[in-house]
């Protein structure tokens, strides 16, 4: 079980990310749409279900129990977080960490441009910039990281672990198909 959720895990978040990059590096932006980044993990953790049900098939005779499939999936979104992390953290380096300055700067130039001034923009620079400083600390930054994936991986793993568990839902294929 743990070199299958440790495959499935990292090839999990290794798509999620190299999606997300993708949005990113092709969005004019710099920074990519959030619904589609959440498509992009939901896809790529969809890879839970394929996992659970490979393993209830093929060593569980068909038949797994909720708690069994539910820490599976959990620990296959775990090691997913990690590998998604890392991936993000590469990216900043490798683009000299400037992925947060750009944002701010985007972000307080659009709101110049829709005519934001006076109090409320003196508020929005200083809640970008104390976010950016935040973002500066690696725990706060990976944190921040894994709590974008991890939610879905969560979720996908509930879902599978509840489906799963019927012995009828998605059948494995028997040998004579």
């Amino acid at each position: 079980m743990t070199r299958t959720i440790i495959t499935y895990g990292l090839i999990s978040g290794f798509a999620a990310i190299i999606g997300i990059l993708a949005t990113i590096l092709t969005s004019s932006t710099g920074h990519g749409s959030v619904w589609l980044g959440y498509l992009i993990m939901l896809v790529a953790l969809s890879s839970i279900l394929v996992a659970v049900k490979q393993y209830r098939d093929q060593r569980l005779g068909g038949v797994i129990r909720f708690q069994s499939a539910f820490l599976m999936g959990l620990g296959i979104a775990v090691v997913a977080s990690v590998a998604y992390v890392a991936g993000w953290e590469a990216y900043l380096a490798a683009t000299g960490y400037r992925f947060m300055p750009d944002m701010v700067a985007e972000t307080l130039a659009a709101k110049r441009a829709a005519g934001v001034t006076g109090a409320e923009y003196a508020k929005a620079a200083a809640e970008m910039a104390a976010m950016q400083t935040s973002y500066e600390r690696p725990l706060y930054r990976w944190l921040m990281t894994s709590a974008e994936v991890f939610p879905v991986g969560l979720l996908v793993a509930l879902v599978s672990a509840g489906l799963l568990r019927m012995p009828n839902f998605l059948p494995a294929r028997s040998a004579s198909a």
